[in-house]
């Protein structure tokens, strides 16, 4: 693995990404609830606008992004946020036409109600290869959420691109696709289509599981690789100095894993739904904590540092977007 360029400096509390069909880059920004367009080629960044109703706070702010499976031709952009009262989503009209700033159409809410914290908010959304929308929600500390499959926390969820249960969920006619999360991060799918998660542990496990419908997987009775009996074990887990994960993409048969405490980028080699052969550390320490890291087609990933979430030590140029080189 190696580091190709920097594609982006000086951004502020960056938190979710998504690469736009011409290849330039979007990028939100927890704290000042604004998302911001970049041209990887020259570096130039452009503020698109910032998004109503962000409340930013602790974890909380304006979190994970993904473009419309119809990007194309309705150039909607989706938005996972926190509020005053809740975490929701919302997916607004990109207008390049209009000037900087001013660039983002009125959201349309299609989800809220997903409970808030000063932690664990979850926040990554994802378009699978089925064309729904998938999210990662947290627990917000309050555990007894993760089991209940009422409430939207501590759970991934399944969703039409409208916001309504996606048709099939495991659970009739509700969202929840998984749950017994503590804290989802990081969402990707495997060349056949496999959904993987990562999700911060408690003191102990991180985790990457490869996630199955109507899955539990465990949490608050289990943390890490437990052995209970009707929950599902991790793939991959790790100690929360090592890794407390974020994003996640899969490129060359691994899944990569960006880290924040753990400040690097883990390579898990895939051999279907098992793990081909131990994680392999990348760039540990070099860039501080690690958030977001999605493909970029063929041996190409896009790495977010996070260093100015108030939990980092910034250097000079934090933070940034690499391009990376994987094999």
């Amino acid at each position: 693995m190696t580091v190709g360029r920097t594609a982006a400096t000086g951004l502020k509390s960056p938190w979710g990404l998504a690469a736009l069909p011409e290849g330039d880059l979007l990028v939100s920004s927890r704290d000042e609830g604004t998302l911001t367009r970049i041209d990887p080629q020259s570096g130039k960044k452009t503020e698109l606008g910032e998004v109503p109703g962000v409340a930013p706070a602790g974890e909380g702010g304006l979190l994970g992004i993904a473009l419309s499976p119809s990007y194309a031709s309705d150039h909607m952009v989706y938005a996972y946020f926190t509020t005053e009262s809740d975490n929701r989503i919302a997916r607004m009209i990109y207008d390049e036409k209009k000037p900087p700033g001013e660039q983002l159409g009125a959201p349309d809410t299609v989800f809220r109600g997903i409970p808030k914290g000063t932690n664990h908010n979850g926040g990554r959304i994802a378009f699978g290869p089925d064309g729904l929308l998938y999210v990662g929600t947290g627990e917000t500390y309050k555990t007894e959420l993760a089991q209940d499959k009422k409430s939207p926390g501590g759970k991934i969820l399944r969703l039409t691109p409208e916001g309504e249960p996606a048709p099939g969920n495991p659970f009739g006619d509700t969202p929840v696709y998984s749950y017994g999360h503590r804290n989802v991060q990081g969402l990707a799918w495997d060349k056949d289509k496999r959904l993987w998660a990562s999700e911060f542990g408690q003191d102990v496990w991180d985790e990457l599981n490869h996630i199955v419908a109507g899955g539990n997987y465990g949490w608050p009775d289990a943390e890490g690789k437990a052995g209970k009996s009707g929950y599902r074990d991790p793939l991959r887990q790790w100690h929360t100095r090592d890794a407390s994960p974020s994003g996640i993409a899969y490129a060359k048969g691994s899944i990569w894993m960006a880290g924040l405490r753990g400040e690097r980028l883990w390579r898990i080699p895939l051999d279907g739904a098992k793990a081909a052969h131990e994680p392999e550390a990348f760039l540990t320490g070099k860039y501080g904590r690690l958030r977001t890291v999605i493909a970029a087609g063929g041996d190409k990933l896009w790495l977010v540092t996070n260093n100015t979430d108030s939990r980092g030590t910034p250097k000079k140029g934090d933070d940034r977007i690499l391009e990376l080189r994987v094999s």
